[in-house]
């Protein structure tokens, strides 16, 4: 399997999970955990150094996106899609995997021998 294409999976999928957890435990932690608790407390912590990690490997993920949207010549629609699917929770598992199904049938030679026939 092409690195490209690699580095893009486990990005999206860094991504996803930081932006889910972040989103739907620490979050609901911090705002509605009884003020001053201990899941309040970690609530806080965990939504602010979460979402510092998903910003940093947000970054990664869009340059590396848009590197692979630039080689398998995606349309700009569907490049956007890519690139924003990391701030909406739980979409950027829809679109990644609808980003390799897309690479197996256009571009088989990024996805490898072994995925293609899978």
């Amino acid at each position: 399997m092409n690195g490209l294409v690699v580095a893009y999976r486990v990005l999206a999928f860094l991504v996803g999970v930081l932006l889910a957890f972040g989103c739907l435990v620490a979050l609901p932690l911090k705002y509605f955990a009884t003020e001053g608790g201990s899941l309040q407390t970690f609530g806080e912590d965990a939504s602010r150094i979460i979402f510092t990690a998903h910003g940093f490997i947000f970054i990664v993920y869009v340059v590396v996106s848009f590197f692979l949207a630039r080689k398998a010549r995606w349309t700009i629609a569907f490049t956007i899609l890519a690139l924003a699917a990391g701030l909406i929770p739980l979409l950027i598992f829809w679109v990644e995997h609808r980003v390799m199904e897309k690479l197996r049938v256009e571009h088989p030679e990024l996805v490898g021998m072994a995925h293609s026939q899978a």
